[in-house]
């Protein structure tokens, strides 16, 4: 009869230091950031703001970023200047992806 509050235990203990393992390596603002730099991309995309070769560009940015965070959460904890890293190369992105939208560059719409 102990042994299911014993096993129950280590259950919750075993999910309280997974839980806290996924604290040290989530990065919900770089998450929810790219997510939205995406959605710019494919609204200038939509609206041929974006040609081929600068959308190709600008993902491969996006895709260069996804590849740092996953290096920075490859050993369990993403640090303060991990964090500082992603959020430069974030920025740069998004004025990447503004500069490209707004300029002179459009694709003709197909007729």
């Amino acid at each position: 009869m102990k042994a299911v509050p014993i096993l129950l235990s280590a259950a919750l203990w075993a999910a309280a230091a997974a839980s806290f393992a996924q604290g040290a390596t989530a990065t919900p603002r770089i998450d929810q950031r790219e997510q939205r730099q995406e959605q710019r991309v494919q609204q200038g995309v939509g609206s041929g703001a974006l040609t081929p070769k600068e959308t190709y560009r600008l993902e491969k940015e996006q895709a260069h970023i996804d590849k740092a965070e996953a290096s920075a959460k490859s050993d369990g904890t993403v640090t303060a200047s991990e964090r500082k890293r992603l959020m430069k190369m974030q920025n740069r992105a998004s004025h990447d992806i503004r500069r490209q939208k707004h300029d002179r560059q459009v694709v003709a719409p197909k007729t």
